[in-house]
């Protein structure tokens, strides 16, 4: 029996060149067509035409994972898509069973309307409710039938619902595009992300900030700490003080255009560290949100241990062997050290917590479930 036919929208071509941004996208794809799903992909793109880099990039992603021509690239100027034609974007929606919008990115009626069930899926808690009840920023929840969100803690005092029920979910890892390698020699811990993806934002004497102001609480672990700390960072030229900073104190720093711009380079990148220095936006940790990171999924799916800023991920997963949470620079060490002692023991417990909680067929198996589609 065929599964439903489902349609993913969310970021991969439109601002190309991020292999992380794309892998949490291809999780949901890879992982629903796993489970008998007939899945599709369209992405909006802010142009009157997708660009021929965005185009290049679609097919660099989709044509290795045999996703042919199911996708589009749909310009918000009102010309043309690229891969899949309107038309045929109308007819898809005609038929199609679920529709999973990341962030709302895809807002056009006649595809999203026809759909019956549409979950808005956030990747970006705690910021996504706080812009739409703080500011009054418009995060596009109208027109969803469910709201679906990383966290487990939206509706709680810290983090507003915004009048809607969440359904919490972890982020799905496909196992099998993860496996495990040889340890390399070095004791290298790795990351990768945006210095600032945003502003931050204050409400009630709290500051919930970016990965910077989370970063400049450790910034001195490097020279406190054995092995090596690598940062696969997008951080603007501009940020010259920390950058300086950041040097300084013997973090070394990497474009992750160039080191993890495509799917590729991103999960060898991952999969060429010792462990993951998981630094977490600040929002998340000071909001209690028990955010948990897509990239520190994939890093414990490849037998790399993680050590994470505690978001209280430790309310969904089990911490102490193959994850391990801190709050200050002392607890990076300490776990370090913990590291250490039995390496092959945290790398096998990490690949196991990724199977048991993280394989995307237990994740997106219960969500389906969930959404009645």
């Amino acid at each position: 029996m065929t599964g439903p036919t489902v349609i993913v929208s969310g970021m991969i071509a439109g601002t190309p060149g991020q292999g992380g941004a794309a892998w949490a996208v291809l999780q949901y794809l890879l992982g629903l067509r796993r489970l008998g799903c007939d899945v599709w992909f369209v992405e909006p793109v802010a142009a009157s035409v997708p660009t021929a880099e965005s185009v290049a990039y679609a097919r660099s992603v989709f044509d290795p994972i045999g996703m042919g021509e199911r996708w589009s690239l749909v310009p918000d100027g009102g010309g043309g898509p690229a891969g899949l034609a309107r038309r045929e974007l109308t007819e898809l929606a005609q038929r199609a069973d679920m529709l999973l919008n990341i962030a709302g990115m895809l807002s056009e009626p006649e595809i999203l309307e026809p759909v019956p069930v549409r979950a808005y899926l956030d990747l970006d808690p705690v910021f996504t409710q706080l812009w739409q009840a703080v500011d009054g920023v418009d995060m596009r929840f109208e027109g969803h039938t469910h709201f679906v969100t990383i966290a487990d803690a939206v509706g709680s005092d810290e983090i507003p619902a915004c009048g809607r029920d969440w359904l919490p979910t972890l982020p799905p890892v496909v196992i099998e595009e993860w496996g495990t390698l040889a340890p390399p020699a070095g004791r290298t811990a790795t990351t990768v992300g945006h210095w600032r993806s945003y502003g931050s934002i204050h409400h009630e004497g709290v500051h919930y900030g970016q990965k910077a102001h989370s970063l400049r609480s450790v910034i001195d672990l490097p020279r406190r700490a054995p092995g090596r700390f690598e940062l696969a960072l997008a951080i603007h030229p501009d940020e010259r003080d920390d950058l300086s900073a950041l040097r300084e104190n013997g973090w070394i720093l990497h474009d992750p255009a160039a080191v993890a711009g495509t799917p590729g380079d991103y999960r060898r990148f991952v999969q060429g560290s010792w462990a993951e220095l998981g630094i977490t936006k600040l929002g998340y940790v000071v909001s209690g949100s028990g955010w948990f990171s897509d990239r520190s999924a994939c890093y414990l799916a490849s037998g790399r241990p993680v050590i994470a800023q505690d978001t209280g991920f430790g309310r969904r997963l089990p911490t102490g062997e193959g994850l391990l949470a801190f709050a200050t620079a002392d607890d990076v060490i300490a776990a370090i050290e913990e590291l250490d002692r039995d390496y092959e023991r945290h790398s096998s417990a990490a690949r196991e917590l990724a199977a048991e909680h993280l394989d995307s067929d237990r994740v997106l198996g219960s969500l389906l479930e969930r959404l009645g589609a």
